[in-house]
């Protein structure tokens, strides 16, 4: 497992459109996950222990977001070849289990996470109403263990990126375990 963090926010960068197959039987595209103030576009798998050590929190954060107008995403872009956790019919278990409040979408090709420069799972996009990115760092103080009472950085950004269109300057990076790129993708 090779952990990494996140780059810092490029500010007003647009958010790349996607389709992509979900766990619900159904097609998701950007259009249809995003919310009237914003969209949350997340890179998760099933196997990476910060994702699970996380994965209840971001549950409970993008229900908390719906109310705020903010729409989330999951998209899965590690290679099941190498990763069978990470299989289609894992993620459909995953999705299941964990009651997910958004769609999760397997991203077989690879050129979602490539078009948006995801490098590790769990790694967090979020957009303004106008699709604007606003928000690139941690979901809180927590990594693989959890922290009481963590600031929950993500969900306060969105809150804020929700209510103004912009987020905080001041971004702390995420981090997690590389995305699994299939041989000779990269």
């Amino acid at each position: 497992m090779v952990s990494l963090t996140t780059p810092i926010c490029d500010f007003g960068w647009k958010a790349r459109d996607f389709d992509l197959p979900g766990t619900d039987g159904r097609r998701h595209s950007l259009e249809s996950a995003r919310g009237p103030n914003g969209v949350l576009v997340m890179f998760i798998c099933n196997h990476c222990p910060y994702v699970k050590a996380v994965i209840r929190r971001i549950v409970r954060d993008c229900r908390e977001l719906e109310a705020h107008g903010v729409g989330s995403v999951a998209i899965m872009s590690n290679d099941p070849g190498d990763y069978p956790e990470d299989s289609f019919d894992n993620m459909v278990r995953v999705a299941r289990e964990l009651d997910f409040p958004f769609p999760y979408l397997m991203d077989e090709t690879q050129t979602v996470a490539k078009a948006y420069g995801a490098v590790c799972t769990p790694d967090f996009f979020g957009f303004n109403g106008r699709l604007e990115l606003q928000y690139r760092g941690r979901l809180d103080a927590s990594r693989k263990e959890t922290v009481a009472d963590a600031r929950r950085d993500l969900f306060e950004a969105m809150v804020e990126v929700a209510r103004t269109g912009q987020g905080p300057r001041e971004q702390i990076p995420g981090m997690g375990c590389s995305i699994k790129w299939k041989a000779g993708s990269i």
